[in-house]
């Protein structure tokens, strides 16, 4: 009797133990490389700002945060994009601080941040004329800020991107050479050699395609060949949004389709988006086989609005509305995801600061949520299906626009401007 009793106590002590120790590692602390998530389709990347205001002076506290990382894991997304890591805006820091308490609450949460430090010429932003060839002396305390962030959370910072279209020359206000750029992914590369930072943290710098040598010969320099070289990766952005603008040929109706529907006519001209961004991606990547190089590239932005009372509204391209945006977001991830192509969407949440005086500016609605917490077309289905259930956004639960009334929303969609004059 005694010894049945002991080896059934064993049996049950032994089976608790496997049990908590199945339960540890379940829940230990994860980290992943940038390697490993780059490209990975079970790692969703998105660019984030959480700014809900119409001045980024009013910083989004921990708690909004912790409130968006929330929403964005349950979407899928498992990698952020920042963007600069300037001392009056702590966005960067306190999102990296959000991350670090939910892991803390939850050893299973994982979240990683591709962190951007932001570059400027001289002059930038100022009364004074930029001076593109000379970099703004504020540049060298942004990578020293991104440097120590990287530091303090190895296993949240996987990333360090070089500037935000910051080679492009339509960024008049700010644009630098990529000899600028070329110098601190130099100096980042060389302190991951010392050992002053992780050797698997990535460093690239994130542009547009042209930028990457995809589109004008102007950009096809020795300094960016160095550059190409000297990345981890190309992070490159492509926007058939705003090219239904300043590039309309692919987004006009072509004759052969005028006898089609409304709706096929709008179906057909996103396929030509995706097929836009696709060539793009091609371009960049055929520029950097002709130099010799070898090596990832991952889409740092691409996205589309949904609200514009200018060049992409009724009076322009006729680009915008929620029914295009899902489209090409379905589109998208759709193509990244099958050839392991991490793409950044552009944007999680819409954000009004961006072009303030101007509340249906399209800079401000390029996010899949609204400020009223309502989930745009693409994620209505999320919401069926109750992904979104007991996670809220300013004390607000997350629901669909328009009600989730598609004949309402799809009176808001237009067919392509096929007389466009540009």
């Amino acid at each position: 009797m005694n010894n049945r009793f002991f080896l059934a106590f064993f049996v049950l002590m032994f089976s608790f133990a496997c049990s908590n120790k199945n339960k540890k590692e379940n829940t230990q602390k994860v980290s992943m490389t940038a390697s490993e998530i780059l490209g990975n389709p079970n790692y969703l990347a998105i660019s984030y700002g959480g700014y809900r205001a119409t001045s980024r002076e009013v910083q989004p506290t921990i708690e909004e945060l912790k409130e968006d990382l929330k929403i964005l894991s349950a979407m899928g997304v498992k990698i952020l994009r920042t963007y600069n890591v300037q001392p009056k805006l702590p966005h960067a820091s306190n999102v990296l601080k959000a991350i670090t308490a939910l892991k803390k609450e939850d050893p299973s949460f994982e979240m990683y941040v591709m962190l951007g430090a932001w570059i400027d010429c001289l002059n930038a932003w100022t009364d004074k004329v930029p001076n593109h060839d000379i970099e703004s002396p504020q540049n060298e305390g942004e990578i020293e800020r991104a440097v120590a962030l990287a530091k303090q959370y190895p296993d949240i910072v996987k990333i360090i991107a070089v500037g935000n279209e910051a080679m492009v020359k339509w960024a008049t206000s700010y644009f630098v050479q990529p000899n600028v750029i070329l110098k601190w992914v130099n100096h980042l590369q060389e302190l991951k050699k010392n050992g002053e930072l992780p050797k698997d943290l990535w460093i690239t710098s994130s542009d547009d395609f042209s930028s990457w040598g995809g589109g004008d010969p102007l950009y096809h320099t020795e300094d960016l060949n160095n550059l190409i070289k000297a990345v981890d990766y190309i992070s490159m952005h492509t926007y058939a949004y705003h090219n239904t603008h300043y590039n309309p040929g692919f987004w006009k109706v072509p004759d052969t389709e005028q006898n089609l529907s409304d709706i096929e006519k709008i179906d057909a001209a996103m396929l030509r988006a995706k097929q836009f961004a696709m060539q793009q991606y091609d371009s960049v990547k055929n520029y950097i086989k002709s130099i010799g190089v070898h090596k990832p590239i991952h889409i740092g932005e691409t996205g589309w609005a949904t609200i514009s009372s200018g060049h992409y509204g009724i009076n322009g391209s006729r680009a915008t509305d929620e029914y295009k945006q899902g489209l090409y977001y379905k589109h998208v991830r759709e193509w990244t995801n099958k050839e392991r192509i991490a793409c950044f969407y552009f944007e999680a949440f819409d954000e009004q600061w961006k072009d303030a005086n101007n509340p249906k500016g399209s800079e401000n609605h390029f996010g899949l949520i609204n400020l009223k917490s309502e989930a745009k077309f693409p994620f209505w289905e999320m919401v069926d299906n109750n992904v979104f259930k007991g996670l809220t956004r300013n004390g607000k639960p997350i629901t669909k626009t328009f009600n989730g009334d598609k004949q309402e929303m799809m009176q808001t969609v237009l067919v392509p401007n096929t007389d466009y004059p540009r």
